[in-house]
């Protein structure tokens, strides 16, 4: 009987051992595959504001909160079992659909750009379209949201795929959880707190007035407005970025690969020549370039699609 006691206990002791080993894994994996996604991330975070400025101030909050249940759901019920079955039984899909979210970053991020630069209209509901009551306000805006989180959501989760692909399938699944846990509550408690810094500030200025946290609620409510511009550039930057980088990666891929390596060789030459933040320009460079490339590609189809939207609605007009 001890000697069986004694072998159950040695069982267990190593089933902890790879249980650990295995969370260890799903850590460090998670973290690696993070900084590939990190440039959607920002943008999640720096476009999410926007869906609740129509929705009243008590709102927001529960709004956000719906957002961000609806995104946690999708990544891990949705996106995530289906990105593991395309991965088993059609892994050739995988990088078509990076390809994919690479053009669909491009195209975001180029007529953000073309947006600031008024080259393009915002593309965004009319008057006559917008819900008269509070309710539907609500509903609408985070319906919005939830379409514009799931394209994005999509990307981190199959961007993650491709970073853990190799590994075994209980890690794999770890790091897709533990990243899209991880993602959604950065980024949805990033926004509620951006959306609601300046109702704090508002509080602090009325409540101490000329006193030291008075003025700080006043410098708040100042700082708000320039931080989320500032935001939403950082934003678009990230996605044309990631974007730039799906592209190049997917070109390689399929055997046109001297983009990168052209790319690569300007970066190492920058980095050689300022040795002592060689890493820092040798990723200044290569985000760039990247981002120069899906500029000009996204450039093209929100030229494309500008167009042809432009055509359908003088013929609306007609």
């Amino acid at each position: 009987m001890s000697y069986g006691i004694l072998a159950l206990l040695d069982d267990i002791a190593a089933l902890t051992k790879m249980a650990s080993a295995s969370l260890d894994d799903i850590a460090a994996q998670s973290l690696k595959a993070s900084s590939k996604s990190i440039g959607v991330v920002i943008d999640d975070a720096a476009v999410t504001p926007k869906y609740v400025t129509g929705v009243s101030p008590r709102r927001e909050l529960p709004s956000i909160f719906r957002i961000a249940k609806w995104s946690l759901f999708n990544k891990t019920v949705v996106i995530t079992p289906a990105a593991l079955l395309l991965s088993a039984f059609a892994p050739w899909v995988i990088q078509p659909l990076l390809m994919l979210g690479g053009l669909y970053l491009a195209f975001e991020g180029a007529e953000k750009v073309m947006e600031m630069l008024g080259l393009v209209s915002h593309h965004g509901p009319s008057k006559a379209e917008t819900p008269r009551s509070p309710e539907a306000v609500e509903n609408a805006t985070v319906k919005s949201a939830i379409r514009t989180d799931f394209i994005l959501s999509s990307e981190i989760m199959v961007l993650t795929l491709s970073q853990v692909s190799e590994l075994e399938m209980v890690v794999r699944v770890g790091v897709m959880l533990a990243i899209a846990v991880m993602f959604t509550l950065g980024v949805y408690g990033v926004v509620a707190v951006i959306v609601r810094a300046d109702d704090f500030g508002l509080a602090l200025a009325k409540r101490f007035e000329d006193r030291f946290l008075g003025r700080l609620g006043r410098g708040i409510v100042r700082t708000v407005p320039p931080f989320l511009k500032a935001l939403t550039v950082v934003g678009t930057l990230a996605m044309l970025w990631v974007g730039g980088s799906l592209l190049l990666h997917g070109m390689a891929h399929y055997g046109y690969d001297a983009p990168e390596h052209w790319i690569a060789h300007l970066a190492e030459v920058a980095a050689h020549a300022v040795p002592a933040i060689g890493g820092a320009l040798n990723w200044l460079v290569t985000a760039t370039l990247s981002g120069v490339l899906a500029l000009v590609v996204g450039g093209v189809l929100a030229a494309v699609v500008s167009l042809f939207s432009g055509d359908k609605s003088a013929e609306g007009q007609h």
